[in-house]
């Protein structure tokens, strides 16, 4: 008797799988909802601005760092204004490991907690930093040369790919598609 109930159960269960796969209609698109993977594969809208605007403002992803006072906080903002990604010596988490919540070592530990953040969040390149530190001590290394040498070690890039543009069908080099590279 256990064999037949068995056997009924799985019949059972094929019939009701069969009702529910035609009964179900699919959708006829498919919708996207993860922003970041256009970006990696390079296809993503980035704004270019107007034509008589100074070339170098279209970005994904920019890093900021703000130092106060008191506290230095370091975000990755997107072009649409969005913040995905930010960390700051005003959380407590993090100043509760620091000396000084402006000094070198929280330069160094806030670059490493942005990196970490950044590489869960999916953003592992494609940071536009556009700043250089002009400050030269002797051969001693700025605040902000720490912070940035420490996000390299960690895996974030700080550069972006160039955007994958279609070619139309009358160009003559066609350049190579960003996702075969991948």
């Amino acid at each position: 008797s256990v064999k037949t109930v068995s056997s009924m159960t799985a019949k059972n269960f094929q019939n009701s799988l069969q009702k529910v796969v035609n009964s179900t209609s699919f959708p006829k698109y498919v919708y996207n909802r993860n922003p970041r993977n256009l970006e990696k594969l390079c296809i993503a809208y980035k704004p270019d601005g107007w034509h008589l605007e100074k070339p170098g403002r279209s970005y994904w992803h920019r890093l900021f760092v703000e130092r106060s006072s008191r506290a230095l906080t370091a975000y990755v903002k997107h072009y649409t204004g969005h913040i995905p990604v930010q960390a700051s010596t005003k959380e407590w988490a993090i100043r509760k490991h620091l000396y000084s919540a402006v000094d070198k070592g929280a330069y160094f530990n806030l670059s490493r907690v942005l990196a970490s953040r950044c590489l869960q969040f999916g953003i592992s390149s494609g940071i536009n930093a556009e700043f250089q530190p002009t400050e030269e001590i002797d051969g001693c290394d700025t605040n902000l040369q720490i912070f940035i040498n420490e996000l390299k070690n960690c895996g974030v890039t700080l550069k972006e790919p160039e955007r994958y543009i279609n070619p139309r069908p009358s160009d003559l080099e066609r350049p190579d598609k960003a996702w075969d590279y991948f």
